[in-house]
């Protein structure tokens, strides 16, 4: 076997080596970036001044204390308190007498409404004037109707519609909504929550 075929041999053989080398790395490099994802920037944040209202608040709703309609949206500007509960319901009983201190310590303010949704899809409007005239209740009292109670569940979760858990809202002045927690809410600590987004800090 002459030298010049085993030089050709190693060479080509060399070459060969460095060949696959080169393929492991490049398909070590795909798989590395197939299995991280590149870094990303944080998304930015956009804060929006106005906007869209919910359809809720456009929803023509029945007042069965003076049996006058009405909308959310005709309180555009005004803080509201927005309650769900249902006649049946005890701990909503103890929250409506909450409610109506409630009422005492805000005084005749006109900046500040409170809404009684009944969102019952059982009950209608004569039981919730009974229930509403039994307790001596002259606030909104109002029964959700069915489209209504579905928005709420979507925006703003299923408590909503189950009043043991006394479920309340606040729309503040510029129409954004905010959840409560959970549970019978004293009157004082109400009025205070009520009076801050009224009276925003800073």
């Amino acid at each position: 076997m002459s030298r010049t075929f085993i030089r050709r041999s190693v060479f080509f053989a060399l070459l060969l080596s460095g060949l696959l080398l080169v393929s492991c790395c490049a398909s070590a490099r795909v798989a590395s970036n197939t299995d991280t994802p590149a870094p990303t920037e944080a998304p930015s944040v956009t804060a929006t001044s106005a906007p869209q209202s919910p359809q809720w608040f456009d929803a023509e709703l029945t007042d069965v204390v003076s049996g006058q309609t009405f909308r959310m949206s005709d309180f555009a500007g005004k803080v509201v308190l927005v309650e769900a509960m249902a006649t049946w319901c005890p701990t909503c009983w103890t929250q409506e007498l909450e409610v109506k201190k409630l009422q005492g310590l805000l005084g005749d303010t006109q900046d500040i409404v409170l809404v009684s949704l009944d969102v019952d899809l059982h009950e209608d409007a004569s039981t919730l004037k009974e229930f509403a005239a039994t307790g001596g209740l002259d606030w909104y009292f109002a029964v959700a109707p069915l489209e209504v109670d579905r928005e709420l569940n979507t925006l703003y979760g299923t408590d909503f519609s189950n009043p043991p858990l006394a479920p309340m809202l606040i729309i503040d002045q510029a129409g954004d909504v905010y959840g409560l927690p959970n549970g019978v809410k004293s009157a004082e600590a109400l009025q205070r929550t009520l009076e801050n987004h009224l009276n925003p800090q800073g």
